[in-house]
């Protein structure tokens, strides 16, 4: 179903440009002529975003922005002001508004951001349908999508979670099998209880059974007093065994002893100790294989596999990209005090070309970094990383850039160089790749001309 738009501007010509950009867009759009119309029509149909200029005759943005956040405060609104205007920008935004446009408007920005502002809107409400129909706590901040993979995630999610049921979560590394099993386990009865995890892959076979089951005092040297285990510690609540394929065969034998009994041995001790744990495990080998190679219990794979959730890989989600890039830049650009909005289309397609072989860790990773290169208020392709730009079928130097600076979205040699060294190095390289042109720099970089001017003069190159 197309998204319905509401713009609200008192001059004729923009309003009906503005009308004909969106509906070719595929938007549904109604036009209002000042600010005490589009209230009334705000209270009188549901929009999915409104683009509200500031200075009307009659009522103005300011005002029709504060009425139509207190009718309904989940409706975001775009905010059109000029240049000259940023400081009244700043405070519709203060006031609700979810961004703002400056005139004149330049339309892929406008496009990128009426994006961001529906994809939002959408993210919140089958975020929240989720947490109704899973429960209270169950999807975290973290977990993002809305595609049909992740739509069947979900539901998997919501029938096991209340269980009792042992799971095994299969699926790439970077995935995020983890939060998954956090999910099941705060949609469970035992979400009162602990989550304990344990990476599996990170300790030798004897550490691993000390840090499983525990051990005795004395029980070997260095054991200098009794220490109980990861499984009691879960005791009452859930463990989640990341990377089970990885433990040896002496410890698959006793942790298909826990399963059955539901009792566990101290390293050591002579007796067992009964625990009341929900087991939740994960691998991103195929077991089945193990299984057949002789190198995993076949017992022990179909105590585990009692129910199997499958993470998809991120080149299967595609349509989530958008979702989750923008999601982790919010959290970076807060982390390192920037004010970044978003990507730049060039920037989004890169994003939405590369296959991710790292998933969703992987993207992450892309995104803290070009957050951290990033001098404008948009991200673009040119501080996204090169491995990125090859695999989306990029040549590593968008633009043409030529000579010794750094070509365009290859940083890496600007590894361990300071802050304002690599902004200093991107903005030169910008320029060389425009001819000088300050004008057209300061547009790839997404800032203004006169920001572009002060930090030429910043590190003396004007």
């Amino acid at each position: 179903m197309r998204a319905e738009l509401l713009v609200v501007d008192d001059d004729a010509g923009h309003l009906s440009m503005l009308r004909t950009v969106l509906t070719g867009w595929g938007y549904g759009v109604t036009g209002a002529t000042d600010g005490a119309e589009a209230v009334e029509l705000v209270r009188s149909r549901p929009f999915d975003a409104v683009l509200l200029d500031v200075r009307m005759a009659g009522m103005g943005g300011m005002e029709a922005l504060s009425l139509i956040k207190e009718y309904n405060p989940a409706v975001p609104v775009l905010i059109m002001t000029a240049y000259s205007s940023v400081e009244t920008a700043v405070s519709a935004l203060k006031s609700g508004a979810y961004d703002y446009l400056t005139k004149p408007l330049d339309l892929d920005v406008m496009r990128l951001t009426v994006e961001r502002a529906l994809d939002h809107l959408r993210l919140a409400r089958e975020n929240e349908n989720l947490r109704q129909k899973l429960g209270p706590g169950v999807v975290g901040p973290e977990i993002i999508g809305k595609s049909p993979a992740m739509r069947e995630l979900f539901s998997m999610i919501a029938m096991v979670a209340p269980t009792e049921a042992t799971v095994l979560v299969t699926g790439e590394s970077g995935t995020g099998k983890e939060l998954v099993a956090k999910a099941l386990h705060a949609g469970s009865p035992r979400a009162g209880g602990p989550m304990v995890a344990v990476n599996c892959a990170a300790l030798n076979e004897t550490l691993l059974e000390s840090e499983l089951f525990g051990h005795e005092k004395g029980a070997f040297t260095g054991a200098e007093r009794r220490r109980e285990g990861r499984f009691m510690a879960a005791d009452k609540g859930s463990i989640f065994l990341d990377e089970i394929g990885e433990i040896a065969p002496s410890i698959q034998a006793k942790l298909l002893r826990v399963i059955q009994e539901r009792e566990i041995q101290r390293v050591g001790g002579d007796r067992p100790v009964g625990v009341d744990v929900r087991i939740l495990a994960a691998t991103n080998r195929d077991l089945k294989k193990e299984v057949e190679a002789g190198r995993f219990r076949e017992d022990l794979y179909y105590r585990l596999n009692v129910v199997a959730i499958s993470v998809p890989p991120l080149r299967e989600r595609g349509q989530d990209i958008p979702l989750l890039a923008q999601h982790f830049l919010t959290r970076f650009a807060e982390k390192n005090r920037k004010r970044i909005k978003g990507f730049t289309p060039a920037a989004m397609d890169h994003l939405l070309r590369c296959p991710w072989p790292g998933n969703v860790r992987e993207l992450e990773n892309a995104v803290e970094r070009a957050v951290i290169l990033s001098v404008g208020e948009y991200v673009t392709e040119r501080e996204l990383p090169l491995s990125a730009m090859r695999e989306a079928g990029g040549n590593g130097a968008p633009g043409g850039a030529g000579g010794g600076a750094p070509a365009p979205g290859d940083m890496a040699g600007l590894a361990g160089m300071a802050l304002d060294d690599v902004e200093r190095e991107v903005i030169l390289a910008t320029l060389r790749d425009t001819g000088g042109n300050k004008s057209e720099a300061a547009r790839v970089l997404g800032i203004t001309r006169a920001t572009l001017h002060k930090k030429l003069k910043k590190y003396g190159e004007e």
